[in-house]
């Protein structure tokens, strides 16, 4: 009887040690995945590609203001995030590109059209056509979502090469409260400086209409920019973010609680 008694203790002494090593492993699991979307995402991508971890938004020197519906709030980005909306889409009935009016439209009078502003603000060593202050025809930049070197030359082809990229793209901004702005405020959205990005023609197609839930730019630099220059807009143009939205770039802000939001003055 003693001899069994003795090996039940051992039983049951082993046992315990197993059951608190499972909870130690589960405890590290946690911990990790917890590390992993929070910061730890950024770390295990590898360096961060030599990229810029801002991009342009205005020059006073030949651009105009844009007006905004609403002033973008000052300060922290993750304070601008909890001042906006979360919902669920709304239905994407009715949407087209030329519901935010003809595309790139000179919507702040300074003669020249908004994809041409753009370029010109974005670029260097800007040429111009023949004769022109306004249409761009090549320039060279460090490419902010992948942070690559570009070369843009103006043509039927190479053009595509560079786009001018909606940072809350239009189709989002339509199923997150655009459909309720009036006509010029969506024009607004469309060609406001603040919303604009030139970027790599491939990654402005991977993107398409996606939210920071399900894109955001392969350089990491850039991502605590990129986020807070969207919550910048919306926070503008009165649209919301889903929940999965917010969680995303609550992540991303994470990493950069400092970030402040952007402005296009």
């Amino acid at each position: 009887m003693t001899v069994h008694w003795a090996a039940y203790r051992r039983a049951r002494r082993r046992s315990r040690q197993a059951w608190a090593l499972l909870a130690t492993a589960a405890v590290c699991i946690v911990a990790a995945l917890s590390w992993f979307f929070t910061a730890g995402q950024f770390a295990a991508a590898g360096p961060a590609p030599e990229g810029p971890t801002e991009a342009p938004v205005f020059d006073a020197q030949w651009m105009k203001a844009v007006q905004e519906p609403n002033p973008v709030p000052a300060g922290s980005a993750l304070s601008a995030l909890d001042g906006l909306a979360v919902k669920g889409r709304a239905p994407k009935t009715g949407y087209s590109r030329e519901a935010f009016g003809p595309a790139w439209l000179d919507v702040d009078r300074n003669g020249c059209d908004t994809r041409n502003d753009i370029l010109r603000r974005d670029l260097a060593g800007v040429v111009f056509a023949e004769g022109s202050t306004c249409k761009v025809t090549a320039g060279h930049f460090r490419e902010p979502y992948t942070g690559q070197d570009v070369d843009f030359q103006r043509g039927s082809d190479s053009s595509r090469a560079v786009q001018i990229d909606h940072v809350v793209a239009l189709g989002d901004a339509w199923q997150k409260g655009a459909q309720g702005l009036a006509p010029k405020e969506r024009q607004s959205l469309a060609n406001d400086p603040l919303n604009l990005i030139a970027a790599d023609g491939a990654a402005n197609q991977q993107k398409s209409a996606a939210d920071a839930a399900t894109w955001l730019p392969k350089n990491t630099a850039l991502r605590c920019h990129y986020v807070a220059r969207q919550i910048s807009v919306k926070a503008a143009y009165g649209l919301w973010v889903t929940a999965a939205e917010k969680d995303a770039m609550k992540r991303v802000l994470g990493s950069c609680p400092r970030q402040e939001t952007i402005t296009a003055r």
